[in-house]
């Protein structure tokens, strides 16, 4: 029998953040937050899918791809405003702006005026207050708990993003078979007020606030040339862009398994976004209880273990079979994130943080605008199947490239129970 306190412990450590108030409405908020996020993630892809469309995968592809191109563009100089602004301030204003773009496409499709290309623009513009948000919300987290508790901070963030997941798309699946999908995005809307009342309602003074980069020329080719000197670095965000730009479209590839493949509707699609949250909330929690900072082996290694799990999934014969594969890919892909995400973090110079964070979210994020056309066409053209396998092979292809650089320029040894460097190894940012 398990000894109560050694539990006890373990709960206590996975949690360990939620000691301190401004991280607990944060928590709060960003759970409820999520919920709506991924509710209107379905709705958004559903309505497309079957009321804006016939069946059509590219033009699901092409409105994620909306949500994602500004970030390409903007990605850099949000992170000069995360680290030149007050980062409080910053996501309040996002916040807003998020809530209004959300309530302009619940207006449009309860009132049944609502095109494509209405879908298409408000991406787009949602797309852009993302590019900003994203790289505040990651360097905010820093000033809400003490160093020595980010990392578990970073994975009670992914726990409740994947919470949010794990019941999101099922009532986003469950209203729009009930109501339509008009409702989804009404929740997701006053999800934003919740949020800002929380952020505002942070006391200033318990805030471990970043400092803060001074205005000079010269700054995000600063950031670029910090990236290029650190290999650990290049290594994630090879790995995660790659992964991310081919085998991370889950929400495209089910939708398009749920209603060709198996010929089901809104609900099974919905269920199957709720299974991979349960992976990938187990995931989550296990980078919580996680007391050393992540490297890189452990996102190379999540990397393999998704390309795996995204391989025999396009073999399942059944809906059934499917969906249980669901939960590998989520905890594979979680981890994969999670790992890059606090290792990042945990390793960056808190003045140049904020640059580097949105230096990785463009390659985390600016893949979706290339990747997702092409996987829709590709799955609405040869099948969804095909789409998966392709991510499979991709990612695996990209896990032995990043494998074999790191072990011929680290000297990087893998055996199954832990990593072995050789002698003559001198390394400035190991791996393990």
């Amino acid at each position: 029998m398990a000894d109560p306190r050694t539990e006890r412990s373990m709960a206590s450590a996975t949690f360990a953040s939620l000691r301190f108030p401004n991280y607990r409405l944060w928590f709060a908020a960003a759970l409820v937050a999520n919920v709506g996020a991924w509710a209107q993630r379905v709705g958004q892809d559903w309505i497309v899918l079957t009321h804006l469309t016939d069946n059509s995968g590219t033009a699901v592809g092409f409105s994620v791809a909306m949500q994602f191109l500004p970030v390409l563009v903007l990605s850099p100089y949000a992170g000069l405003l995360a680290d030149r602004l007050p980062r409080r301030r910053l996501l309040m204003s996002t916040q807003a702006l998020m809530g209004l773009n959300a309530v302009v496409l619940a207006t449009l499709v309860l009132t049944d005026v609502v095109q494509l290309w209405h879908v298409y623009l408000l991406a787009l513009v949602g797309g852009c207050i993302s590019a900003i948000d994203n790289p505040v919300r990651a360097t905010f987290v820093s000033e809400l708990v003490p160093p020595d508790n980010l990392t578990n901070a970073v994975g009670l963030n992914s726990a409740s993003f994947n919470a949010a997941r794990l019941v999101g798309p099922g009532i986003a699946g469950l209203l729009i078979a009930a109501v339509g999908p008009g409702w989804v995005f009404v929740i997701n809307a006053c999800t934003f007020a919740l949020s800002i009342t929380a952020i505002a309602a942070m006391n200033p003074r318990k805030l471990h606030v970043l400092p803060s980069a001074p205005r000079a020329k010269g700054q995000l080719r600063e950031a670029v040339v910090y990236v290029r000197g650190r290999g650990d670095i290049q290594v994630i965000m090879l790995v995660v862009g790659v992964v991310t730009m081919f085998g991370l479209h889950f929400q495209l590839t089910s939708a398009l398994m749920a209603r060709v493949e198996f010929g089901l509707g809104a609900g099974e699609f919905g269920m199957l976004g709720s299974v991979l949250a349960v992976g990938s909330l187990a995931g989550a929690i296990l980078a919580a209880r996680r007391k050393e900072p992540p490297r890189v082996r452990l996102v190379l290694g999540a990397a393999f273990g998704l390309a795996a799990a995204l391989g025999v999934s396009a073999l399942m014969p059944s809906y059934l079979t499917f969906l249980l594969l669901a939960a590998p890919i989520g905890f594979a892909s979680l981890t994969m994130l999670t790992g890059a995400n606090a290792a990042l973090q945990t390793s960056v110079a808190p003045a140049m943080r904020g640059r580097v964070m949105a230096l990785y979210m463009m390659v985390f994020l600016g893949g979706a605008p290339v990747g997702s056309p092409l996987v829709g066409w590709i799955g609405e053209t040869f099948g969804p199947r095909v789409a998966i396998g392709l991510g499979a092979a991709v990612t695996l292809t990209v896990c032995v490239i990043a494998w074999r650089w790191a072990h011929c320029r680290w000297r990087v040894s893998y055996r199954l129970t832990r990593p072995a460097l050789l002698p003559q190894l001198e390394i400035l940012h190991p791996m393990a």
